[in-house]
């Protein structure tokens, strides 16, 4: 039986392709542009797009568990595909689904959950590879911009929400759960930056915006206004689940989350001058 990942060439796709690998087990990854995957030669990498259903019937032949996101697109809009991915999914026989949360109401999501499969929602919070935005910044002028220095956030490594995720998918036990995923610690941007600074062996300055200077760096960046205006609302006054430490990740997977210092080491070379 085949696992099926679709949004496999994504932040978090990738990762959870990667740790379905190291299980040992066969993986179908969907993608719209097949010949631009950049995939594992062990992957079987099939063509199709989850807001065409119509395009998906040979994904879904074979397969006994799936990762679905709910968002697509160029725009990175809500799919409106739920009912017919989940009614091809239970004509395939699949068994087991993960739903990527993608931070806001779902259609898909709310279609999966109301399903007979066994499913599991996936709700990771920042990303660790959020702090690649300042890679160009730190290279080129060791320092980072930004307002709300002391926000906090529990940020987690890609790679965890990829190893929850293939465990949802190749064990038992997962059915119905909501899978809060964070890092092991609550982090300050100050911390991030002594992170990746002890990483690449150079000094990293914090630079705190007013939230209208932050708001014309934004803007000059090329971000739409919803953007700019979720971005203050979030990074003022981050939400509980978001500065929260969970224990998912070693519940889930029976070993400790990723650190920041971790992922800096892994990415030092993004943010060292060539």
């Amino acid at each position: 039986m085949t696992f099926l990942v679709t949004g496999a060439t994504g932040t978090v796709g990738r990762q959870i392709v990667e740790q379905l690998l190291l299980k040992g087990v066969p993986v179908r990854a969907l993608t719209r542009d097949p010949a631009r995957a950049d995939l594992p030669a062990d992957v079987e990498v099939v063509g199709g797009d989850l807001a065409a259903p119509d395009s998906l019937a040979a994904a879904f032949e074979g397969v006994e568990a799936a990762h679905l996101i709910t968002f697509g697109g160029e725009a990175f809009a809500p799919l409106e595909t739920g009912p017919e991915l989940v009614a091809l999914a239970e004509k395939a026989g699949v068994r087991r689904v993960t739903v990527l949360h993608g931070g806001g109401p779902s259609p898909v999501e709310d279609v999966v959950r109301a399903s007979a499969l066994d499913w599991t929602v996936l709700m990771p919070v920042e990303f660790m590879s959020n702090a690649l935005e300042w890679a160009e910044p730190i290279r080129t002028a060791d320092e980072v911009r930004e307002p709300f220095v002391g926000r906090l956030s529990a940020m987690v490594h890609e790679a965890d929400i990829g190893a929850v995720a293939a465990a949802a998918l190749t064990e038992s036990g997962h059915a119905g759960q909501e899978y809060v995923i964070t890092g092991p610690d609550v982090l300050t941007l100050s911390g991030k930056t002594e992170a990746i600074a002890a990483a690449r062996g150079r000094a990293v300055r914090l630079v705190e915006l007013t939230e209208d200077e932050a708001r014309g760096q934004w803007r000059a960046q090329g971000m739409p206004e919803s953007t700019i205006d979720f971005l203050v609302m979030v990074y003022r006054d981050t939400p509980p689940e978001g500065r929260t430490v969970t224990d998912v990740v070693q519940r889930v997977t029976g070993r400790p989350a990723r650190t920041f210092g971790q992922w800096a080491t892994q990415h030092a070379a993004a943010f060292t001058r060539a």
